[in-house]
């Protein structure tokens, strides 16, 4: 590639960053103009009214002026267009060919039935002779029917394209940032953030780029995300008085995203009545302190009236809740739910609770089991706009967990499961692990056994009213947003998965890819298409591999959590043991002579897991303490099978590079040269964690590998 095609290259995967002018260019994501070419070169009428509608007209006229399409908006002439985007109460136009291509859309959508309705977010696309509609009951659905057609490119204006429906599963698709408004002096500007600093924050005050702010909701609206969370879940003084003093810094990030139907939410401190209202208690049953919420809750709404509602995270870690005042967490998510209820926000409360001062020597107390003796005995007891939102597995967003046994024991509250885009256990976006195949596995568990309901339809719930999806985000002020320009990918899944969590994550990663990295834009398309699936289909495996095997998880090092450290957390008070020693390894969570906590689940995977027999290859350590001799399904012994992962997630990890260096030349280079970096490193790293496990289990048993490689 000479100097002027890379130049060129460039200019179609960088935006210009708008809003310092000394300051970088940012990455345009699953955005780049050039995704937008089949839109642009046509003609197209946007036809209703509202904020969204405004922002698909920028959108349109945009693509347009850049690729030389016309767009008209309503009320129009009779002019001939390729695609129209109208509400569906929109007054009738003047225009024959729009009016039947309308036409055609509400054909489609009686034929599919369901009443028709389509609700806030959903629309239906329908061809006409030659002209697509796309219609919408509300803005928000004219949007995401924007961005459909932008994913489809010149599939959206095929003649023989089906009419098709789409509405989202889930009504709420949330990222919670754990972004710090001060700086914090060991997590720093954003906790378990892997991508430089945060795009709302900075050394205590507003970051005041909120040009930026808008890319970022404009990239989440395009995937499916409609709220978000814009501080830390450990509320600190500074965080604590975005409730009040500096509501208005609140409000203006509001206000930069609310053109694209993205609401926000607020985490704020179970203490606030006493830390900023000054009362004597923060007691859920205190009349005062209701009062104050719920006049605090009120001047929220007066200045954001489209606010969201509260994040909690209580008693957990340090943070201050019920437990104080002897309430337990039913009284303290009904506190805030009361006053949220007159504004129709609603308060997400954390089910991340567990003794975080364990002593390693009482193998009775296990972390894993906190969350579901907490809170299943309040089932019913929360009101219904409280969403308890539980980790989708029982101890920390480990490779590997079962998913965690209160998503089917709460049927009378509105559960959220909880992922973790920010890759803090599995390669803290230096690793390239591609984690949709991961969390479709989680969607799509039936925790009744085989066939019946899954954590899908729990989220879900009857007619969308289900707790959601939600995220910890992965974004920061990096100017490829996620550190890794791989790493978002995982951004978008979650959102696409948000939608609809039973879509299949190699499709969404094949979308992410085309947009990305759009065929017009690239000197070998099917080349860059097939890398990087072979890259990233299986990478999540690759790194389980090479780091902690069977389900035993953590091993890394304390504090930051990244690289090998077999013992790091093994005599601590955090609760997350392998138990290792000569004889075998991992922890014993069977009912008949472990901790139990096998038996939190239903009766089907009760029985399950509570054999080394019967228990899943992969969550084997996780529930069981095993003799290193002990056979798997595959045939492999435990510490044969410890031996030849590691070696083989090395391998794995090697073959990633090479396939990379194959793109020399065929994306833009800056690009290229951060994913390669980043590959180096993950060699790097995937060594290390392979010397020092093997090592370890070698000396800890004293069995040789069977094939004589070399360990330590």
């Amino acid at each position: 590639m000479n100097a002027e095609e890379s130049v060129e290259l460039e200019q179609l995967m960088f935006v210009e960053e708008p809003m310092r002018g000394d300051g970088p260019r940012v990455h345009p994501a699953w955005l780049p103009p050039e995704a937008f070419r089949s839109l642009g070169a046509r003609r197209i009428l946007l036809h209703g009214e509202g904020l969204l509608v405004d922002t698909v007209l920028d959108e349109v006229s945009r693509a347009c002026a850049r690729y030389g399409g016309r767009m008209w908006h309503s009320p129009s002439w009779d002019v001939d267009v390729d695609l129209v985007l109208a509400l569906r109460d929109a007054a009738e136009l003047p225009n024959p060919s729009v009016e039947a291509a309308r036409a055609a859309g509400e054909a489609a959508l009686a034929e599919l039935g369901d009443g028709g309705s389509l609700g806030d977010e959903g629309f239906v696309l329908a061809r006409a002779g030659d002209v697509t509609a796309v219609l919408a009951d509300a803005p928000a659905g004219l949007l995401y029917g924007l961005f459909h057609v932008v994913r489809l490119c010149a599939a959206a204006f095929d003649p023989a394209r089906p009419p098709e429906r789409h509405r989202p599963a889930l009504r709420r698709r949330m990222l919670n940032h754990w972004d710090n408004v001060a700086v914090h002096p060991v997590m720093g500007q954003v906790e378990r953030g892997y991508a430089g600093g945060s795009i709302f924050w900075r050394d205590g005050r507003p970051r005041g780029d909120l040009a930026r702010v808008r890319e970022y909701g404009r990239l989440l609206a395009s995937c499916g995300v409609n709220a978000i969370s814009v501080n830390n879940v450990n509320v600190a003084r500074t965080e604590a008085l975005l409730l009040t003093e500096r509501l208005g810094d609140v409000a203006e990030i509001a206000d930069a995203l609310r053109p694209y139907g993205i609401r926000v939410h607020l985490a704020v401190s179970f203490a606030a009545p006493v830390v900023l209202g000054g009362l004597p208690t923060a007691d859920p049953r205190d009349e005062t302190v209701r009062a104050w919420w719920a006049a605090t809750t009120r001047r929220v709404y007066d200045r954001i009236p489209d606010f969201g509602g509260y994040l909690v995270k209580a008693d957990s870690e340090g943070q201050p809740g019920p437990f104080t005042y002897g309430r337990d967490h039913a009284d303290g998510a009904n506190l805030l739910a009361e006053a949220l209820a007159p504004h129709g926000g609603v308060v997400h409360w954390r089910a991340f609770v567990y003794n975080h001062q364990q002593d390693w020597r009482d193998r009775s107390t296990d972390r894993a089991r906190a969350a579901y003796d907490h809170f299943v005995p309040l089932d019913g007891r929360f009101r219904t706009n409280v969403v308890v939102q539980v980790k989708f597995g029982p101890v920390d967003f480990q490779t590997r967990e079962p998913v965690s046994p209160v998503l089917a024991a709460m049927p009378a509250t509105r559960l959220a499961v909880e992922l973790q885009v920010t890759q803090e256990y599995t390669g803290q976006q230096r690793h390239v692990c591609h984690l949709g195949p991961w969390w479709s596995e989680v969607l799509r568990f039936a925790p009744w056994g085989p066939g019946g309901r899954t954590i899908a339809d729990v989220v879900t719930g009857e007619a969308a009213a289900g707790g959601g999806l939600v995220a910890v985000a992965n974004v920061g002020d990096d100017v490829f947003w996620t550190g890794h320009p791989l790493a978002q990918a995982n951004l978008y899944t979650f959102g696409r998965l948000a939608w609809d969590p039973r879509r299949d994550p190699t499709a969404i990663l094949d979308e992410w890819i085309t947009l990305t990295f759009p065929p017009s834009a690239t000197a070998d398309a099917e080349l860059v298409r097939r890398t990087l699936h072979e890259i990233m289909d299986d990478s999540w495996r690759t790194y389980e591999r090479y780091t902690a095997p069977l389900g035993v998880g953590f091993m890394v090092n304390p504090g930051d959590h990244y690289g090998p450290n077999v013992d790091g957390y093994e005599y601590t008070r955090w609760g997350t043991y392998h138990f290792a020693d000569r004889d075998g390894v991992g922890v014993d969570r069977s009912r008949a002579s472990g901790t139990g906590f096998a038996g939190q689940y239903p009766p089907y995977w009760a029985q399950v897991y509570e054999s080394p027999e019967s228990c899943p290859d992969e969550l084997l350590l996780f529930f069981h303490h095993v003799p290193y001799g002990h056979v798997l399904r595959s045939g492999s012994t435990v510490i044969q099978h410890i031996y030849d992962t590691h070696f083989a997630g090395v391998e794995e990890v090697t073959a990633m590079r090479r396939r990379w260096q194959a793109l020399t030349g065929m994306i833009d280079p800056s690009v290229y040269e951060r994913v390669a970096e980043r590959l180096d490193e993950q060699v790097r790293c995937a060594t290390e964690w392979r010397d020092q496990i093997n090592t370890y289990f070698f000396r800890a048993s004293g069995v040789p590998d069977e094939r004589g490689r070399d360990i330590h």
